[in-house]
């Protein structure tokens, strides 16, 4: 059983009867309470042992209250500190918060505020400590190692990454939706030295071009209807840390030439306002369209892809890295099972045979969804055939179907995608290269036709 401990505060105030008092009444409300009767003994004190919490006066002969708060700062900036001042000016105050100081109490104390003043004061700096925690959790799970790919295009995209990562370079992520060019930005802002900083996602199709303007910029109070309040954008939150700007093929010429300028001067402007701000972030953008043909077709700024494309990442499609389609499945059957709480063993060899024949048109993103569906429907410890969707069956029932009638004598040992091959490109040659009439003899349809000869490379 673990029994936390009281939380631990240090009373500094050089009027020894004020301190005695203060120390008695905080005792009281369940605190561990040291004192220290003037700043310089204050920042020897925290040197030597840990504190939850500071409690200071402003005024003391040794050291002043806002000395002792800088010398701490520098010490252990992550203890809050509040200082105790008899003189409520408006000066002493600032000068207080600007130093460091988590809030200001004047003399007299009112207790009750004093109780208040703690426990939020204590309750932000143990978020703080958790926002670590998670930062550091979420820093583990990024690790590269943890990518799941053995397939060769894999190791290169992660050897790319581990060399990328550590640098301050502007990333364009390629690959078709549902590739994961979002684990991919994640997961090179988790290996680099803005880690610890904020990590801000973008999805530029998701928001019209006056509401992604203000999004990303941020706007002043009264730029247009419904502005009520000052706001800052999504590159001034970025600010020390990484932008991901997703889908960044989806934007407009004129935001282009908005972005184009941040990349180049590393400022903003707030909409509605003249006043412009420098940030310091690295930019990451994504896209599923070939932003070379964009840039041939005028549908987006040569400038700005050149830019972009410092660093280009070519996420494969699922069917080009066949190694990986069964690591994939086991690691989404183990999250899903573990998530709803079911004990499930593994896949049917037919189950999983259905799954490396499918050539997955939605990338990852669909296997897992189809995973999922499969790990809630199963009643028991294995997913069958049956759990899987039936466009995945019915694909697989015409390919063996197609096998079976054009197999000729002597086939049995050739591999399956061997035959199947060459049973579609016999039946196209015969059809003189008419699909339709291809399609008809197989007794399958044109876009099941279309797919094979796409996966087949002879589309």
């Amino acid at each position: 059983m673990n029994i936390q401990k009281p939380f631990q505060i240090l009373v500094v105030d050089d009027d020894p009867s004020h301190l005695k008092i203060l120390a008695t009444i905080i005792r009281s409300w369940g605190y561990d309470v040291s004192d220290a009767d003037d700043g310089t003994k204050a920042v020897e004190t925290v040197k030597e042992r840990s504190f939850d919490l500071i409690l200071m006066d402003v005024r003391m002969s040794e050291m002043s209250g806002i000395d002792a708060l800088k010398q701490i700062g520098d010490y252990n900036p992550s203890i809050p500190i509040i200082i105790m001042t008899a003189y409520s000016s408006v000066d002493s105050a600032v000068e207080a918060l600007k130093a460091g100081a988590y809030d200001y109490l004047t003399k007299p104390l009112d207790f009750d505020v004093l109780k208040l003043t703690l426990e939020r004061a204590l309750e932000h700096a143990g978020l703080k400590v958790e926002n670590k925690t998670l930062k550091q959790q979420l820093t583990v799970g990024y690790d590269l190692k943890n990518i799941i790919g053995k397939s060769p295009k894999m190791k290169e995209l992660i050897d790319m990454m581990a060399m990328i990562a550590p640098s301050e370079a502007t990333v364009l992520i390629t690959g078709e939706s549902g590739t994961g060019k979002e684990l991919i930005a994640k997961s090179i802002h988790y290996n680099s030295s803005r880690k610890n900083n904020p990590l801000v996602v973008v999805n530029c199709a998701a928001l019209t071009e006056t509401l992604l303007e203000s999004e990303l910029f941020g706007h002043e109070k009264g730029a247009f209807t419904g502005a009520d309040k000052r706001r800052e954008g999504r590159f001034m939150l970025a600010n020390k840390g990484t932008i991901f700007l997703d889908e960044i093929g989806e934007t407009s010429p004129a935001m282009q030439a908005k972005l184009l300028r941040v990349i180049q001067e590393r400022e903003i402007q707030r909409v509605g306002g003249d006043e412009t701000f420098n940030v310091d972030v690295r930019i990451l953008a994504a896209t599923n369209k070939n932003l070379e043909d964009e840039v041939e077709n005028g549908g987006f700024r040569e400038d700005l892809y050149y830019r972009l494309n410092v660093v280009t990442l070519k996420v494969p499609p699922l069917r080009e890295r066949q190694e990986d389609i069964a690591l994939l499945a086991q690691h989404f059957l183990k999250k899903y099972a573990e998530k709803n709480r079911k004990k499930i063993q593994a896949f049917t060899p037919l189950a999983m045979d259905m799954l490396l024949k499918y050539d997955w048109p939605g990338n990852v993103r669909e296997q897992e969804n189809i995973i999922e569906r499969a790990v809630i429907l199963l009643t028991g410890d294995h997913i069958t055939e049956k759990e899987i969707p039936s466009n995945i069956t019915d694909i697989y029932a015409e390919r063996i179907d197609l096998i079976e009638q054009q197999k000729p004598a002597g086939m049995g040992n050739r591999p399956l995608e061997e035959i199947e091959k060459e049973a579609i490109l016999t039946t196209l040659e015969a059809a003189g290269g008419n699909k339709s009439e291809t399609a008809r003899r197989l007794r399958i349809n044109r876009k099941t036709l279309h797919k094979k000869l796409k996966y087949y490379g002879v589309d």
